[in-house]
């Protein structure tokens, strides 16, 4: 079998690296119209996978085996020296712009990178209240992590199943079917991990690789028809152009893109227009910087973004564009070509990738590891630096009974240990104002428990449907409900109760401000006792009562906090980075994002303030007031005598809930 004719240097899937890296920088950089630019990342999958699938079982269908420290040594010569650079300069322009927060963050990003593990970061590190992925300056790497982890695995599977070749492509078939449904699963289950995890995005690779094996064998010229290009061609675009970003990718979603890349290089050399396109000198020239462009374009848009606190505007697009074209272009002419072509011996090659990631990870980890260096930043800035860190708290006290009447659901203690004489259930507010119960049931002598679930209403009778849950997690939601009536009745020892939860979130079915963007659906029950087809607000009334009449003869007192007062258009982040960075001052913030008119939230408030009213009239419930500490007559202010006590629009840091932990004595004591 002629393998020449299999490993030769194919033009136009240069051509395709351009089509696959420009719609991702131009997404990245905000360019409307583009969409589903992100599957540009797709497309670069499945030409990793026939490139490298292409040479190894060539090598593996001549020799019998692989040369794995070869492969490994060229693989090191292909990526690692311009990751090298890039990392280092953004080290260097991440320490004059990130926050403290944000750059012991970046250390741990930086860390995980170098030794390709970036696409475990990020999938731990996603969550409810995870930072804005603009504001990551690695956050691209987690594809060359899930390349790199793949071809680990890869070889190791070629060698081990070297003696059985014949029956090999079947087995990776079967590897990359596998894949795929596990995707498709897990995107019930865990959206970022079926986004970031390898297993779940090795069958994109994977195309590649069996249509390269299949090319081999079966001695395919690469010329089939000129409408499998065109119709590859329109996959691709109809991705970019008709995606968005969101739970549903990757998925079945992602066969979209990857069914194109696999038709135009199935038909790569046929003479047609799409391939000449693909093989003219602009595609060809974007395609040979592609692997640097991707790599310079993020850092440039997250820190700038990070800088000025905003995403480029439409006259920055231009300059940035030109300016990462002219730093790819200069990698591609100074670094990755003279290493990829050099005559450095592979083991010394080795040795300075070695010792330079270490240097570079030992540096990363003093950052991951310190404060952030705040003495970076102005002393005006300090307090709203402080408070981005206002969101961590100590969970180590926290279990998951595996049996019992709180089996599955995670019970937090709080105050001393002992059996728990009151319960404290809630969404993401409860968790914000965890420091602060905690402390103020140390000092009352109170044990308690602490039980909450991010935009899981504490309300009996309803299920809710949110853009940021999956169908695993609302399912999840609906039992840790019911396990808190039962927990209740199973567990005397309680004798108050205290609900918290964002209730105008629930009333409305939208944020506020900063976050509008989000939303979440109520409905009652099918086989419950709430009226169905109501509006959203009276759905709310209605449940709320029905909680609070269902759990208040379950315990000798029921509290419910009134709602922390949104704060519209404030973020302590957007707030530290305005001062740090002198874009304003404390003052001109407190006039403006810092604070909201109380007339202002009249109308948001109005459903939740009536259904509060309506319950407190009913025996042994107290409504516990809030606003009479964050709110003047005319006004509610989210900085107090220069102290954040808020994190976001809606959530105290824990600052603010060690200073509010009176308002709980009741709860607390009893009253």
């Amino acid at each position: 079998m002629n393998h020449s004719l299999h490993t030769r240097y194919r033009p136009e899937i240069d051509g395709l690296r351009a089509v696959a890296v420009l719609p991702v920088v131009l997404y990245h950089f905000g360019v409307s119209g583009l969409d589903g630019g992100f599957v540009g990342v797709d497309v670069f999958f499945v030409i990793s996978g026939f490139l490298i699938g292409s040479i190894l079982w060539a090598e593996l269908d001549t020799t019998g085996t692989l040369k794995l420290g070869a492969f490994f040594v060229r693989r090191i010569r292909r990526l690692a020296p311009a990751y090298l650079l890039m990392a280092f300069v953004t080290l260097i322009g991440a320490w004059f712009v990130l926050l403290p927060f944000d750059f012991r963050e970046f250390g741990q990003e930086l860390v995980a990178a170098t030794v390709y593990l970036a696409n475990v970061h990020y999938f731990n590190d996603a969550g409810y209240f995870d930072q804005a992925s603009e504001l990551k300056p690695l956050l691209h790497t987690w594809s060359l992590a899930v390349e790199e982890q793949f071809y680990i695995v890869l070889p190791l599977l070629l060698i081990a199943l070297a003696r059985w070749r014949a029956h090999l492509p079947v087995v990776l078939i079967i590897l990359g079917v596998l894949s795929l449904l596990g995707c498709v699963w897990m995107m019930t289950i865990s959206p970022p991990a079926a986004f970031y995890l390898f297993p779940f995005r090795a069958w994109e690779l994977l195309a590649g690789v069996c249509l390269a094996i299949a090319g081999h064998r079966g001695g395919l010229t690469w010329r089939v028809h000129a409408v499998l290009s065109w119709v590859g061609i329109a996959l691709i675009a109809s991705a970019v152009f008709l995606f968005e970003a969101g739970d549903h990718f990757p998925g079945l979603y992602a066969l979209v893109p990857v069914a194109g890349a696999v038709l135009i290089i199935l038909n790569g050399q046929d003479d047609n227009l799409v391939n000449r396109i693909l093989c003219s000198r602009p595609a060809l020239f974007f395609g040979l910087i592609s692997y640097s462009l991707y790599l310079w374009h993020w850092p440039m848009v997250t820190l700038l973004h990070n800088y000025q606190g905003a995403a480029p505007t439409l006259w920055q697009i231009p300059v940035l564009l030109v300016a990462a074209i002219a730093v790819s272009w200069l990698s591609l002419k100074y670094v990755e070509t003279p290493f990829r072509r050099g005559a450095l011996p592979g083991w010394r090659l080795v040795v300075i990738y070695g010792a330079t990631a270490t240097a570079l990870v030992a540096g990363a980890l003093s950052f991951a590891f310190s404060e952030g260096l705040p003495g970076r930043f102005p002393t005006e800035a300090r307090p709203f630096i402080a408070a981005t860190r206002g969101f961590i708290q100590d969970w180590s006290r926290c279990t998951r009974p595996q049996n019992g009447a709180w089996a599955g659901i995670e019970i937090c203690p709080i105050g001393p240990d002992g059996p728990p004489r009151f319960l404290v259930w809630g969404d993401s507010h409860a968790r914000a104002f965890k420091e602060g119960l905690d402390l103020a049931a140390s000092e009352a002598d109170a044990p308690g428990l602490l039980i909450w679930h991010a935009g899981c209403p504490p309300l009996l009778g309803v299920l809710k449907d949110e853009l940021v849950s999956t169908p695993a997690q609302e399912a999840f939601c609906a039992r840790s409900v019911d396990a808190v009536a039962e927990g209740l009745a199973a567990t005397p020892s309680i004798e108050r109760l205290l609900m918290i939860g964002r209730w105008s979130y629930y009333a409305e079915g939208t944020g506020t401000g900063a976050d509008s963007h989000n939303w979440i659906t109520l409905a009652a029950r099918p086989d419950g006792p709430l009226t169905p087809d109501q509006t959203q607000q009276d759905l709310f009334i209605q449940a709320l009562e029905h909680t609070v009449a269902t759990l208040a003869p379950k315990v000798e007192q029921l509290f419910v906090l009134e709602q922390v007062p949104e704060i519209f258009d404030y973020s302590t982040r957007d707030a530290a980075r305005a001062l740090a960075f002198n874009r304003t001052d404390t003052a001109t913030l407190l006039a403006t994002t810092g604070q909201v008119t109380r007339a202002a939230l009249q109308d948001r408030f109005a459903t939740v303030s009536a259904a509060l009213t309506l319950i407190e009239q009913s025996p042994g419930i107290t409504v516990l007031d809030l606003w009479s500490r964050l709110c003047s007559d005319t006004h509610c202010s989210a900085v107090f005598d220069g102290t954040p006590y808020y994190f976001d629009n809606n959530h105290v840091t824990n600052t603010g809930a060690l200073l509010l932990r009176d308002v709980f004595t009741p709860v607390l004591v009893g009253q």
